[in-house]
């Protein structure tokens, strides 16, 4: 082997190399906002970077585009809200019985869903997370327009008190970090390969013998559970449940964050949320309206980055990368 063949690093270790470096500064970063910036600003942020990551997982990966993914996000909240106030339950089991119900509003309004494509698909969502709402509108247990508020946080496990902000927001980060381990997990199987390759070109997949309704329904699901997640997890930080979560502008504002961040990303639909909600926070205050002003800003950005704010951003980083 020559010195020269030696001296040179291989591509894919220096990648990783690379990819290490980057996530030990996310993860610095994220323990050590909390000191520096509101936490229930931050977990905000964390609720909705885990819903758009949520939804990109439907569209960027499987090619399936919701327009109803509140219905998951504000129907896990209601359930949480309510298993946690009425029932007593403390907040690890009102989270569960939220993501399990949101699977299973996912799993029954996926299998109609799911038999249809493009548009057709999308509006089969919306129509159907209408009428979530308007069961939540009319549901006792919801309240309705009077919303379920003054949740109990409770104790964690029994003994960790969640009244704390601090200890409230270590707890929503570690929830959060598993749902994006999930999320990365999915993509990184011969699961999300399969997907990936139903979403590329369909009638190949079926010709070598997978059934794509199949898949794409337990994708729907996984979404649909990890929309759930955070908006169980959401309930709980601001200790109420609303009809705002399941409304269709929710849906929007997450097609929004999972545009502007970058579709088929894994850090783009965090980074879009991140932005979104920022932007919403620090213009609350602003005589002009704030969708007007944030929908300028997402036009300036969907053409200034095509592929998205942070898939610009990986663009560039690999060709720089192949360069070298």
């Amino acid at each position: 082997m020559s010195v020269a063949t030696r001296a040179v690093p291989a591509r894919g270790d220096a990648g990783r190399g690379t990819n290490v470096a980057i996530l030990a500064v996310v993860i610095a970063a994220a323990i050590g906002a909390p000191f520096v910036a509101y936490p229930v600003f931050l977990m905000n942020v964390l609720c909705f970077a885990l819903f758009a990551s949520a939804f990109n997982l439907l569209i960027g990966f499987v090619g399936l585009l919701s327009f109803g993914h509140a219905a998951f996000f504000g129907a896990a909240a209601y359930v949480t809200a309510h298993a946690a106030k009425v029932w007593g339950l403390p907040p690890e089991l009102a989270i569960l019985l939220g993501v399990a119900a949101a699977a299973a509003l996912g799993l029954a309004i996926g299998f109609i869903a799911i038999r249809r494509q493009g548009i057709y698909f999308a509006m089969i969502t919306l129509a159907l997370s209408q009428m979530v709402y308007f069961i939540c509108l009319q549901a006792p247990f919801t309240s309705g327009e009077d919303r379920i508020q003054a949740v109990p946080r409770g104790k964690l496990f029994g003994e960790i008190g969640l009244d704390d902000n601090l200890s409230l927001y270590f707890f929503v980060l570690a929830l959060v970090a598993v749902g994006h381990f999930v999320i990365w997990r999915i993509v990184h199987s011969p699961f999300g390969n399969i997907l990936k390759a139903i979403r590329d070109n369909e009638p190949r997949a079926i010709s070598l013998g997978y059934n794509p309704d199949s898949y794409k329904l337990r994708a729907f699901v996984l979404s649909a559970a990890l929309a759930g997640l955070a908006g169980s997890v959401h309930a709980i930080v601001f200790q109420l449940a609303t009809l705002a979560g399941v409304e269709w502008q929710t849906s929007g504002e997450i097609i929004l964050m999972t545009l502007l961040g970058g579709i088929g990303t894994l850090v783009g639909p965090p980074v879009g949320a991140a932005i979104v909600i920022t932007l919403q926070t620090q213009l609350a205050g602003m005589d002009f309206p704030v969708t007007v002003l944030i929908g300028f800003i997402f036009v300036a950005c969907v053409l200034t980055f095509r592929r998205g704010v942070a898939g610009e951003v990986i663009e560039w980083m690999r060709k720089s990368s192949g360069a070298t």
